[in-house]
């Protein structure tokens, strides 16, 4: 089997869904189909059960080869990138998975962090809020930034990067759109969107479950990528909040963006695997410790004084 392939299989393996793999991989659909047929041709079995088509699933056999796969390929990758490293005149590098959309806004804790550690690489890569935590303890990315509270033994809580206020997502064609701001009493009377595999507090924390006054806030249609969420909104389907600093980065003209005055804001904080910790993911936590937390203002994050 090809790495190429390998690597096609547990993308898909995780995210269970060909457009999505072929996307986070820059192939097309047609080459992830091609490669997981050849694999299960070769094998002999079904990887995937196919039955359900909002969502495949793995088959047993397809369990057993991703558990037996992904240790092989980590060792193969890591091996090729350290080679990849090497010729470059780097040492190691550290893999830091993004849930906000705001990479630039933070922009001052990269810069800092590549001119204190000329001898590291520094990647940034977008990550799924599905099974949020699944790659951080896979091995496949080193720190994640993401939303708090995160209450997971396995888990260490770093430094606070920002805290951004909420804001509510509404097609512009949507009963809400043209008002000043909408309490969240009021998302109870519309639909919202469930998502697989996220830990109930942390979606809790995101969207309550329930309203100050106790209203259930319903979950309907499942959704396993930011495209398809924006979609629903902007179909009219379903409202959404979002962290404030996506305004920037999602200019729509069928969107309407609405503050919401009673919920918290989202507070983002560095975390990581606590066995894993090593020098270069203490650096990156100093790096933020030094320059402090960012503060929101309308047109973007800066340093607070």
């Amino acid at each position: 089997m090809e790495l190429r392939d390998i690597e096609i299989f547990l993308t898909l393996a995780e995210e269970l869904h060909f457009g999505r793999t072929a996307a986070r991989l820059h192939v097309s659909q047609a080459r992830v189909s091609q490669a997981i047929s050849q694999q299960e041709r070769r094998i002999g079995s079904a990887l995937f059960d196919r039955s359900n088509r909002r969502q495949i699933r793995l088959t047993p056999v397809g369990r057993q080869l991703r558990d037996d796969l992904r240790p092989v390929y980590a060792g193969l990758r890591d091996s090729l990138e350290r080679a990849r490293l090497a010729s470059r005149g780097k040492t190691a590098y550290l893999r830091v998975g993004m849930m906000p959309f705001n990479v630039h806004d933070l922009h001052p804790y990269w810069e800092t962090f590549r001119s204190r550690h000329p001898q590291w690489e520094l990647q940034l890569r977008r990550s799924s809020f599905v099974d949020p935590f699944a790659r951080l303890r896979g091995g496949d990315m080193d720190v994640l930034i993401a939303w708090l509270p995160v209450e997971e033994p396995d888990l260490t809580v770093g430094p606070v990067l920002f805290t951004d206020p909420r804001v509510l997502a509404v097609s512009t064609g949507h009963e809400l759109a043209g008002r000043s701001s909408v309490p969240l009493e009021a998302f109870a009377d519309f639909p919202h969107v469930v998502v697989p595999r996220m830990p109930d507090y942390w979606e809790d924390s995101y969207l309550p479950f329930h309203t100050p006054q106790g209203r259930t806030i319903e979950r309907i249609d499942p959704v396993t990528s930011a495209d398809e969420l924006i979609n629903l909104v902007g179909t009219g389907e379903i409202i959404h909040n979002f962290p404030a600093h996506v305004t920037r980065y999602w200019s729509m003209p069928h969107i309407q963006w609405l503050p919401i005055g009673d919920m918290r804001p989202l507070v983002y904080a560095l975390i990581w695997r606590a066995e894993a910790e090593n020098d270069l993911i203490r650096a990156l936590a100093q790096t933020v410790r030094d320059l402090g937390a960012l503060t929101f203002t309308p047109t973007a994050l800066q340093p607070t004084p």
